[in-house]
Formats: structure tokens, sequence, C-alpha cells
């Protein structure tokens, strides 16, 4: 076919259909163009051959570029017919040439050319000068040159046109008149060149003609045409050949030098003229693939003024090596697929299917160009040859890429074919080209589950709708031959439906419980999950779901009781258990698994004081308890299990404390510094005086008796056991006037009981006339030991025996002696440190304070005694009384002998400034062994409280009721 260039796209070019005589219509023959497709397309159901958007410029065209002849230049393509369902293919090779346009302007080598012409030059000498060139041929080439001047010059010089042998135009300066170097130099003219094209193409340059002296021979080369062969990728330098030129002349009309003639621009660039050896050189490499063949003239030029010049051609042929590798092309075949490098082929395609077209081309030439191709590799596929005509090229071949085996989706999805081509060089070069061979699926695979019994463990309690497992199942195959479907059917164990309890996606495989779930009424499912893909025809595959519903945390533990009841006695030892509870919880497992801790009640009654055995529900108090302070304590106990998330429960546990005798009673009137104003005319019966008392204990322990221990000789006084009062059951005497102190002794009925002693002053007089007085009096009375009566006036008896030493006197030495001893007596009741008083009158010196005595003279035992004040009955102290039949009591701070004429107080702890009991007091009666203490009696004994002295003398003592006696040494008496 024939097409010029420059031409719009889509212009008709021929109908491969009609010359190659197929009948078209049908559409069971259509046609694919295999090459040529950047300028060139085809219409696949007419065969019509047209152009494409890219416009085609034939001077631009790799494989015009070194073409001079109009039918040289062409595009080649390739054209397959194929046959219904591709059952055969023929591939056909065409060619478009195409033909030149006029689209290039004539250009000459310079725009200012420069033409030497000697003077005296006759009319008619003929001068060469430059040619322009046109990269279009034919008649789009060169037409004529025109020479322009102005008219007053045209008899100077003439344009002559001249026909080479080369068919080339060669323009001419024609001398028509005389030339004078003296009268002018030079000339300037307009040469213009046109070409023959439509419309016309044209471009001037200037002609500057100089006038020199003469010069009339010319060089010669020694020939008019040089070839030689120079191989390609020479280095740059490497000489080719020498152009030889002589002249005749001599001088500078004779030097010769030698520059390119009509060269194009890849001459110039690759090749070295020597302008003055004529030695022409590489100057850069050539590549016999881009150029294979340099025509081009060389002109000899004298120096002579004009310049002589003689032509000659140069033919320098490309002598190809082997420096290129092989080329592989794959491209498609037919209807199967290939774009970017990957092919599709459907796993069923039968043996021995073209899939792919392969072209393997070598730019060199000769053996060079000769290639051999193979598919490395066990793969199913192997290369036959396109056509087997022998007119094909050696260095361009053409090969089927068959299917050598059957395919499988499963086994293997993607081959990767590497086709090697080597050519015949020495030493040989050689290149590869892969193709990806994708192999597509059909449906040839069923699903398969992963287990054929999957079990699932789902909590009871379930919400409606909420997943229980997702099943996958896997198809080999892919695209819809591996979307799958799920459903839901009965186990073959079973005939119940699962379709009322779960409910499965058939999608995602996600299966649902539509229903609550009781592990307690239910605790396994089991049904069938299928598995079909969308293939035609459907495959399927199944497995079995066994559900096992596991157990939640649904159940709260429950204690056997709302509220706990415990009684414990008081002073408990600590860390003792107090009372269990119990509690149970119907779960499982951890969701069983319970832990008990103490809550605390109001106002945190319960803080620390309990704690809980975490396995037996055993409650312990780590305090001993005091019903005194507390009667009863208020808490809770909670449990917790271990599920997630944890429930508890709470009981009430309500703990009472049983009261123990653990409290003395307390007197809380009358004080013991307080007395009472009795009239001697008092009745028989009289009230004196009241004794109150309380016990912090409660029943027995708290209930109180009263009883006078001390300080009653002449039984005047009686108190009510039950009610404390004290009455006056005596007749009162002068002698029973004064100063009465009762000792009155509180008992509780606990066991063993407890006691506190206190005293109750009495003044019997009628008056209370000096106040201050009674109350010395009573001051000291809390100084007087308890063992020593204080019971009316002492000055009375004191009269009755200075009446008897009167007598005495009278009657003789006896009676003498007797108020000697009394003298004595009292001389020695002196030196123990008392000094008693008599009633009414005043005391000038400090009861409480001993007489000086020399130390030599005093008793050893009083040295312990020799303190400072301290401060009266500081200490808490215990009373104990003398056990019957003349045993001891023990004593935590000393060993008291069981002689039953002496009684010793001792005070205990005190303070500085205490006084000793002791110094003021001695017995020779019978009396019972008391000693003070303030500690805590052994075991089997409880603490007593007791009253400070004074102002409140009271003691505390345990056992049997104190009887005491009167003392004859006291002052009082």
């Amino acid at each position: 076919y024939r097409l010029a260039e420059e031409g719009p796209a889509d212009i008709r070019i021929g109908n491969v259909a009609a010359d190659l005589g197929i009948v078209t219509g049908s559409g069971e023959v259509t046609f694919s163009l295999e090459s040529g497709s950047d300028y060139l397309k085809i219409d696949n159901m007419t065969g019509e051959l047209s152009t494409t958007e890219r416009r085609i410029d034939r001077e631009k065209l790799p494989q015009c570029q070194m073409i001079f002849d109009e039918n040289e230049c062409f595009l080649d393509f390739e054209v397959s017919v194929i046959g219904p369902s591709q059952s055969w293919v023929d591939l056909f090779e065409g060619r478009v040439i195409i033909l030149d346009i006029n689209d290039n302007t004539p250009t000459f080598p310079s725009p200012v050319l420069t033409l030497t012409v000697e003077e005296n030059r006759p009319v008619g000498t003929l001068y060469l000068l430059p040619t322009a060139t046109d990269r279009d041929f034919g008649r789009n080439g060169i037409e004529r040159y025109e020479l322009l001047q102005e008219p007053a010059r045209s008899s100077v010089f003439e344009l002559q046109v001249a026909d080479t042998l080369d068919g080339e135009k060669q323009p001419q300066l024609i001398v028509k008149g005389a030339l004078d170097r003296e009268q002018r130099d030079s000339y300037e003219l307009s040469l213009r060149v046109r070409d023959g094209g439509d419309p016309a193409r044209s471009s001037q340059a200037i002609l500057r003609v100089l006038i020199t002296d003469v010069n009339d021979n010319s060089p010669r080369f020694e020939k008019s045409v040089y070839e030689a062969d120079l191989a390609e990728n020479s280095s740059p330098g490497t000489p080719i050949l020498q152009l030889r030129a002589t002249d005749l002349d001599v001088g500078v009309n004779g030097q010769i030098e030698y520059v390119f003639g009509a060269a194009t621009e890849s001459v110039r660039r690759l090749l070295r003229l020597d302008e003055t050896s004529g030695w022409l050189s590489v100057l850069h490499r050539i590549d016999r693939e881009e150029v294979n063949q340099l025509r081009f003239t060389v002109m000899a030029r004298d120096r002579g003024q004009p310049p002589k010049t003689d032509k000659a051609t140069v033919v320098l042929n490309i002598r190809d090596e082997n420096d290129n590798v092989p080329t592989i092309d794959i491209r498609k075949i037919g209807r199967i697929p290939l774009r970017d490098g990957v092919a599709s082929v459907a796993e069923d395609v039968l043996v021995d299917t073209p899939i792919a077209l392969v072209q393997v081309s070598d730019r060199d030439q000769g053996e060079n160009g000769v290639v051999t191709c193979t598919v490395v590799g066990d793969v199913p596929f192997q290369l036959k040859p396109a056509s087997e005509g022998e007119g094909e090229p050696q260095n361009k071949r053409k090969y089927f890429l068959h299917t050598s085996a059957p395919l499988d989706y499963e086994a293997v999805r993607d081959y990767n074919v590497v086709i090697v081509a080597v050519d015949s060089g020495s030493p040989s070069l050689s290149s590869n080209n892969s193709l990806l061979v994708r192999v597509g699926d059909t449906n040839d695979n069923p699903p398969m589950f992963s287990q054929a019994v999957l079990e699932v463990s789902f909590p009871e309690n379930n919400l409606p709708g909420e997943r229980v497992a997702t099943v996958v199942a896997t198809d080999a195959d892919s695209g819809k031959n591996a979307e799958i479907i799920y459903s839901l059917e009965a186990s073959p164990l079973s005939s119940e439906a699962p379709g009322s309890i779960f409910s499965i996606d058939p999608d995602s495989g996600d299966v649902s419980v539509q229903a609550v779930l009781d592990r307690e009424q239910r605790d396994t499912y089991e049904f069938q999950v299928t598995a079909r893909d969308k293939g035609v025809p459907s495959l399927q595959g199944s497995t079995t779901v066994v559900v096992r519903v596991s157990d939640r945390n649904d159940n709260e533990p429950r204690f056997m009781q709302d509220v706990f009841t415990f009684y414990v006695k008081e002073n408990l030892q600590p860390n003792s258990p107090v009372g269990m509870v119990t509690v149970m919880d119907f779960d499982k497992g951890r969701n069983a698994e319970l832990s008990l801790s103490i809550q605390p009640g109001d106002h945190d009654q319960a803080a620390g004081i309990f704690s809980i055995e975490n396995d037996t529900g055993t409650i312990f108090s780590t305090v001993s308890f005091d019903r005194e302070q507390q009667t009863s304590y208020t808490f809770k106990v909670k449990a917790v299990d271990g599920g997630e998330p944890p429930r508890s429960a709470t009981a009430t546990v309500s703990l009472f404390v049983m009261d123990e005798n653990d409290n003395a009673p307390t007197v809380t009137f009358p004080s013991n510094s307080s007395y009472t104003v009795l009239p001697p005319s008092s009745n028989m019966r009289t009230v004196v005086a009241t004794v109150v008392a309380t016990d912090a204990d409660t029943g027995l322990n708290a209930d109180l008796n009263y009883s006078i221990v001390g300080g009653n000789p002449f039984k005047l006084f009686e108190i009510d056991p039950a009610s404390g009062v004290v009455s006056l059951v005596g007749k009162l005497a002068p002698k029973h006037y004064g100063l009465h102190r009762l000792v009155v002794q509180v008992n509780d009925s606990g066991q063993p009981p407890q006691s506190t002693t206190a005293l109750l002053h009495v003044f019997v007089n009628e008056s209370l006339s000096n106040a201050t007085v009674v109350e010395s009096q009573v001051a000291r009375s809390l100084h007087t030991p308890l063992a020593q009566d204080i019971a009316g006036d002492p000055s009375y008896e004191l009269s009755k025996q200075r009446l008897s030493i009167v007598i005495g006197v009278v009657a003789g030495i006896m009676t003498v002696i007797l108020l000697i001893l009394v003298v004595v007596m009292a001389r020695y009741c002196r030196s123990k440190g008392k000094h008693g008083y008599e009633a009414g009158k005043k005391d000038h010196e400090d009861f409480f304070t001993p007489q000086q005595h020399d130390k030599a003279k005093k008793p050893k035992k009083d040295k312990k005694s020799k303190k400072g004040k301290q401060p009266l009955y500081s200490s808490i102290v215990t009373v104990e009384a003398s056990k019957p039949n003349g045993q001891r009591y023990d004593s935590v701070n000393e060993k008291l002998s069981d002689s039953p004429g002496i009684g010793r107080y001792r005070s205990v702890n005190g303070g500085p400034g205490s006084p000793d009991l002791a110094r003021h007091y001695k017995s020779s009666s019978p009396l019972p062994t008391v000693q003070l203490h303030p500690q805590s009696p052994t075991a089997g004994k409880k603490h007593q409280a007791v009253q400070d002295l004074p102002p409140a003398n009271t003691f505390v003592g345990a056992g049997d009721n104190i009887s005491i006696g009167s003392d004859h040494c006291s002052e009082y008496s």
C-alpha cells in the first residue's frame, strides 16, 4: 500500500480482506493487527486498514533516515486472520510505502555564502556555488536556483544551474563582464533556492563575491569515488582512508585543503576529515544498526585566489559486529488476552492451543543475527514456528507459544514461562523474556471445612441474635466457583431442626442463636452446616457443629438465714470464735467459689473487731468484750462469688454480750468527808442516812446488799441490807456524844462477789455550835486506820480513868503503879508517831505530822516509813479480808502473817506525800488481816473498781464481810 506522510487520522489505506480474497460479513472470520499498531489500525470484522491518531513524518522515521529512494521508505505490519473459535490462525505481513510531501524548505549551508573570483577572468567563466539541501525528495526536492540582483549589476554576474550525473542541480556563477579588483573587490548578491512542491518552498542567502588575484589550476583527486569498509563501534581516532588531490599550481595557489562537500549532519558528527592531510578518521563510534552506509562528497580546495576545487565521492560501508543481544517480543494472539506481561488461560483449554505470539529478532546481520529460541524450565508450554516459509529472514523469526500438557488451576495457578534467545555470533549473545501465564479456574472442587466436627462453648443467658461461632469453608477454586453460601440442616444423629434455635448468615458463616439458652435445662445442641459454592454445577461440603452451653454467674450466694444471732460472754479471750454462718451458691466452678468478709455496721462498730474464716464461715473476735462499754454488735457478713461480674449477698449478724461480774459496786452517797448531825434525843429507828451505791453490771451481778463492818462498837446503828438505810437502834448516852465513823461494806450477788467499803460519819450532839471542830475531826478520821473505832466522846473514858487514879493513890502503891503503867503505855503510843486529840481542844500542830524522835530509839520497821508527804490514797487499792480458820490471803505485793493479833494497811504505788496508815495504828486486839493492793486478782478473780480516798474513802474487797474490833490504843478511847 501507499500512503502520503503527514496525513490526518482515520485515512483509509486499503482493505486487507479484499486483497487477500477473504469473504467477510458472516462474523466467523476476524482480523487482528499484530504489529504496526503505532501508526496503523484494522477493523476486526471488515479488514479495513487505516491510520491512527499518531502523525507519520517520513523524515523522522528511523528506517527512512538514510533512504534516498522514494520506494525505500515504508512501514511493516502484520495481520492475523482468525477462524471461528480460534480454530485456525493465519498470519500475513504487509508494507505501507510512505510517500513524501513538500513539508521541508530547502536551505543553504550558511546564510552568507562567500565566493572568491580572481580578476581578469574572461567573460563566461563559471564558478561553482554551494548547493542547498532539501530533506524532501523527487519533485519536492530542489528545482531551481535564482540570483537576485539590481538591474545595474546584471551585466557582471549571471546564474546558471547545471544537472550533475547524480541528478542534483549545481548552481554556477558566470562572469558576464570585466572584473577589476582595483575598481571593486567584492560583490554582494542574493541567491534564492526553490523546490518543486505545490506550493513551492524557498529560502535565500547572501552571496558575497570577493575579487582576488588569478589562480588558474584546480586541484584534482586521484579517484572520483573512494570506497572503504569500517567495523562498527570502532574507537574514536581510528583512521579510515586518505583522500589525495594534486594541484599543478605552485605556492599558495597550489596548497590544497580538504573539506566536506555535500555531507549530512550525521557524516559531520561521526567522521573527522583532516583538512591538511586528507585523512578520514572516526570522530564518534558508529553503530551499524543506526547507520549502515555513509555516502558524501569531499572537496579539495587550493589556496589560490580565487581557490579552485575538485570533488570526490566517498562511500563508507559499516561492517557488522555481534554487539546486539536478541530481542524477544511476546504479544497476544487471537482471543486469549495478554496484558502487561500476563496471559490469562482457562484450565480446561485443550493441549496444543496457541496462547501467545513470540517474535525474536536481532539487529545484527549474517551469522550474528541468526537466533535460536527455546522455553526454559519444566513448564507445560512449547514454541512452534508461526510460518514454514523459507523466505523468512534469519534475524527475525516468529513462534506460537502452545500448551504441551493439561493445566490444573488447583495444582498450579501461575506459570512463569521464560523464553531464551541465543544468536550465532562469536562470542554468542543471549537474552530472555518471561510471560506470566495465569491459569483461569473452573468449578471442579467442592467447599471443604477444616474440621469434621466443630465444638463451641457458649455461655447461657445470652441475648437473642448473639453470635455463637463462625464456620469457614474453603474452596480451592476462585471467583464465583469459590463464593460459598452457608445453610443449617439437622444433624444425622438428631431429628430436631436447628432453625428454631439457631440461624446462620449465608455469606459470612456466622452462626447466631435466636433463643435464650439455659444450661440448667439443656447443655448441648448439635446440628449440621452445609457450604455450597456458586459454580455451575454447584458443589457442596458439610460439617457438624456441637454447641456446649457453659455456665454463667447467674445465681447469687444465699445465706441460710437473713439474720444470725449469737450470744457471747464478756471478757472472752481475743481471737476466740463467736459464731458461724452458712452460705451456698448454686453455680459451678469459679462462679461458686465464695469469699466471705465482714462489712462494718452502723458507726463502724465492727471495724477491726471481727474476722471471718472463709472456709468454715466461723466468726472470730479480735478483742475482749466489755459489756459495760457495749452490750451488742451488729454488722453484716458479705459473700462474694468468683464469677465475672461477681455476685454477692449479705446477712446481718447480731452479737449480744452476756454480763459477768467484773465490776465492783460504786458508792455515790455519802462521800467519805461528809457527816450527819444526830441529836442525842433521837428516838429508836430514826433514819440517820441512806447509803446509795450502783453497780455497772446487770442481774445478780448488780444486786447489792449493805452491811456495817466497823466503827459501831456500841451497836447503836444498823443498816438495811437491801436499801442501805442506816437507822438508830440503840439508846444514846453521854458517852456517845461526839463523832461516830461507820465502816459500811456494799457487796453484789455475783460469783465471786465484788464489794466496796465506804465511811459514814455521824456527829451526835444537840447542836452544831462549832462546825470547824467537827470538820477537823472528820479530816483526822480519814487518816485513822479502819480497824480503830471512832465512836463517841473520847474524854468521857479519860475522866473515869482519872477518878480511878485518885482512888488508887489512896489505895496505895498499886494505884501508883497502875498510873505509871498507864502513862508509860500512853508515851509508848506517842512514840509510834500518833497523837490523839481532845474533844473541843484546838490542836496547835498538824495532826498528820509525826513527832520527831531520836533515830536511835526508833524501831527498825519505822525506817521504811520515812518518806516525803504523798497524796492520800492516790492509787487504786483492793482490800482482802483474812480467810476463816486463820489462813492467809496471798497478795501480789506482800505475804502477810496469819497472826490474829495484828492488822496492817499498806499504801501501794502512792505518790509523794501519801501517808502511811500503819504508823498511826497499833492494835493488840484480834483483827483480820487486811492488805491493800492495786493489782488485779489472780485467775478466777475479777479486777475490782475502787473509789479514791480522800474524800470518798472507799475500800473494795472480796470474800467474807470484814469484822473489825475496837482498838484500845486509840486516842479516842
